[in-house]
């Protein structure tokens, strides 16, 4: 049998979210620009399968190879680090200021990668600017302002929209982590990861770290957002919202009710070195 009971799981993610702990800042920086760069990749391949064949839902069902990449390597992306860590406070009191110092190097590779990844991918889709935006470069324009100053047309209504969208968003993202964790198996590993991305990516919520791809691409190739449209209808409140998402609706939530009685040593091979 290569499944995980639930109490193991949460074991593992406990020590998982112990072990990024132990990560020197270097190691979140390059992790998380390497994690930035992959999710990007992953995006615009939904985007061209979505263009291509029509239909959003295929896009969807690619989407999760980039996180899967991602756990595979033990690379960081922040918001999976937003279900783990907290474990980490809870069962060994770390220090809240380690938690949040961890998070900003996460967030700030997770960052610079996927904005890299952008201009990269911008120039090659627009020939270095002399060609106009069209079919995978359009959308990517297109959901950029829908993802910003569609949010701000709302007023208030859409804040309260993105926030909430961003909530469910890592709730299911954090499952894609903690679900690589229920098995012991590479194919397994995979299969279970796959099912929640999928149901993510499908409805259209809001994931920070794929923002921070697709708005500042977007503006580089035409789309009518400014910084301040990006942080303030859609960056900061995403990042809130999918902290809530995953600390309590996934990490919180799976803690209080499968909470081993006495966290030992890990089960073999059920956590990545360093989870996402």
């Amino acid at each position: 049998m290569d499944y995980n009971k639930p109490t193991e799981v949460v074991a593992n993610m406990i020590e998982a979210g112990r072990t990024k702990l132990g990560l020197a800042p270097r190691d979140l920086l390059v992790r998380g620009i390497l994690a930035g760069a992959i999710l990007g990749t992953a995006t615009t391949l939904a985007f061209g399968a979505a263009v291509s064949t029509g239909q959003s839902l295929i896009g969807a069902i690619i989407f999760p190879v980039g996180l899967v990449m991602i756990v595979m390597l033990g690379l960081e992306l922040v918001t999976g680090s937003f279900a783990l860590l907290p474990l980490s406070h809870l069962e060994h009191g770390t220090p809240r200021e380690r938690v949040l110092a961890n998070w900003g190097w996460v967030f700030l590779g997770n960052l610079i990668g996927s904005v890299a990844y952008g201009a990269l991918f911008a120039i090659a889709l627009t020939n270095m600017g002399t060609v106009q935006p069209t079919g995978v470069a359009a959308q990517v324009v297109k959901v950029a302002e829908a993802k910003t100053i569609g949010y701000a047309a709302s007023g208030a209504a859409g804040m309260v929209t993105v926030f909430v969208k961003a909530m469910l968003c890592n709730w299911l993202v954090c499952l894609g982590v903690v679900m690589f964790m229920t098995s012991t198996s590479t194919v397994g590993k995979i299969a279970a990861t796959w099912l929640p991305i999928t149901t993510f990516f499908a409805q259209g919520f809001e994931h920070a770290v794929v923002n921070m791809f697709v708005i500042p691409t977007g503006m580089m190739m035409g789309a009518k957002v400014t910084l301040a449209d990006w942080w303030l209808w859609n960056q900061i409140p995403v990042t809130l919202g999918n902290l809530v998402g995953g600390a309590v609706f996934t990490g919180l939530a799976l803690y209080l009710t499968h909470k081993p009685k006495a966290v030992g040593k890990p089960v073999a091979s059920a956590a990545p070195m360093a989870a996402e």
